[in-house]
């Protein structure tokens, strides 16, 4: 049964993407622990944008980070998607498609535009601390650029024996396309911002590809119109509005809204032990219920919603 669940649309993937036409918009989880309320809420909101819309809602699950990501999560996901009674209209895994995201990365490559990165996380620290001068993004600090510099020579004497990433020359890239922008819901026309960049990690020292990478190329592959997300997700969308343009891809259109949060008034978050859609489900609440609660702008008591 939960085969069948797990592979229910898979096949329509490729034909809403080329056919083209209606809004499509996706839920992209990463199953690194379960769902809860903020989940719900972007996922009602994404697949009722769709719906209202006569449009496609899709599924993504975002597990190339192999050593958090773990099948009990996946399967959960269905459950909780479902409890909620939404219907997605295809699916997509992305550990199957680790050649799609190493073609991409090497189209990149032979466009001199990425390069490989030794440095640890340590390394990047002391680096930072030492300098008065050192890069900063919307997140803080930025990558140095230690290894940008390096000589080509002891580049390729380490890479067969030395771990290490590979990151975007983001100056050099932004020179290639120049000056870029996409459409939000809430902030309108906005720039891409290169100083808030950074030499963006494209494939990690043990992962096979990184969000940015894969999120641009498989928005792309299932034919995304409309992205509604988070408004913490907002910063991300400088770096995949760059991929984008250097792979000759689409750009959707974004809609991010506001955060779910707890009494404490901060937004709810995996690592900080949200209470989870299984907890509720478990706990015998009714999930088409909490949904019309969401769409009315009501959560249960002890929780907020912040919307923007």
């Amino acid at each position: 049964m939960m085969t069948e669940r797990a592979t229910r649309g898979q096949g329509l993937t490729r034909s809403i993407a080329q056919n083209g036409g209606p809004v499509i918009t996706r839920f992209a989880p990463s199953p690194t622990g379960r769902l809860h309320l903020g989940h719900a809420y972007s996922a009602i909101r994404s697949h009722d944008f769709a719906r209202t819309r006569g449009g496609h809602f899709v599924l993504r699950i975002e597990d190339t980070d192999t050593a958090r990501c773990r099948p009990g999560h996946v399967e959960a996901i269905y459950r909780d998607l479902e409890w909620l009674g939404l219907e997605w209209d295809a699916l997509m895994i992305q550990s199957e498609r680790l050649a799609v995201y190493a073609a991409a990365l090497d189209r990149l490559r032979q466009m001199d535009l990425i390069y490989p990165c030794f440095c640890s996380r340590a390394d990047i620290a002391r680096e930072i601390a030492a300098s008065l001068h050192a890069p900063h993004g919307a997140d803080g600090p930025l990558y140095p650029g230690t290894c940008r510099t390096a000589p080509q020579s002891a580049r390729e004497g380490r890479l067969a024996s030395d771990p290490h990433c590979w990151r975007l020359d983001a100056a050099a890239a932004i020179q290639r396309t120049g000056p870029l922008t996409w459409r939000d819901s809430a902030a309108g026309v906005a720039s891409v911002n290169i100083a808030a960049l950074g030499d963006l990690v494209l494939k990690g020292r043990d992962r096979p590809t990184s969000y940015h990478l894969a999120v641009v190329v498989d928005d792309a592959a299932q034919g995304v119109t409309d992205v509604v997300r988070g408004e913490d997700i907002f910063a991300s969308t400088h770096a995949q509005r760059i991929l984008q343009a250097l792979l000759g891809l689409p750009t959707p259109d974004y809609h991010h809204h506001g955060l779910v949060a707890g009494s404490d008034g901060l937004r709810l978050a995996k690592r900080a032990d949200a209470p989870t859609l299984e907890q509720l489900r478990l706990a015998g609440k009714d999930g088409r219920a909490l949904a019309e609660m969401v769409r009315r702008g009501a959560l249960p008591i002890g929780n907020g919603m912040v919307t923007a």
